[in-house]
């Protein structure tokens, strides 16, 4: 029995971008195809097999404790976005902003997706999630710096609309416009009462 199951759910990147490893804060430059590594999105500063733990996992590892990286790209929700975007009153909010990776349109409660679950494009290029990606202040700088007195207020609209983090398990080439479908674990929501 699979332990996968595939979904009707299907997301088609909107837009994609990469972090420069250069970088002088967490904007993505906005890209059309790329190709995904095993090590993550080639050029990209959160690229690598392995990286220095941070204060995400400071109650496993002392910060700097080298780890495996599951923290290769940042998946977010069109949907998300909008909502996001409103709730700061703008109209729009440019995820170059937020350093991603990838934007998705058309997967519901996209935040929330199971841990552990894959998006796989047509051609095979999977994408394993790790787990919900936790807002923070670093958006709502480059926010701020764009739209005076909107990105105050992002960390708490962002709040359970971040999106993912994820890592590559399966090597390929993604472009905008490419169909990802949601593949999820078959087993049950944790109940430990």
């Amino acid at each position: 029995m699979p332990e996968l199951l595939p979904t009707d759910h299907v997301g088609t990147i909107v837009w994609m971008g990469t972090v420069p490893q250069d970088r002088a804060d967490i904007r993505a430059h906005a890209i059309e195809r790329v190709r995904a590594t095993y090590a993550g999105f080639e050029g990209d500063f959160h690229a690598g097999l392995t990286r220095p733990s941070c204060v995400r996992v400071k109650a496993q590892y002392p910060q700097g404790t080298e780890i495996r990286n599951t923290r290769q790209l940042s998946i977010l929700s069109a949907e998300e976005l909008a909502q996001i975007a409103a709730d700061i009153g703008l109209e729009e909010l440019d995820p170059r902003l937020l350093g991603a990776s990838i934007v998705l349109q058309g997967i519901p409660d996209f935040t929330h997706i199971p841990p552990a679950s894959r998006l796989q494009s047509e051609s095979g290029t999977t994408l394993t999630v790790d787990m919900l990606n936790g807002p923070c202040n670093l958006p709502a700088r480059e926010i701020e710096k764009e739209a005076e007195g909107h990105g105050k207020g992002f960390k708490a609209a962002a709040m359970g609309k971040r999106g993912v983090t994820a890592w590559v398990e399966r090597e390929g080439n993604l472009a905008v416009g490419d169909r990802l479908r949601l593949h999820v674990p078959g087993q049950r929501p944790w109940a430990p009462e």
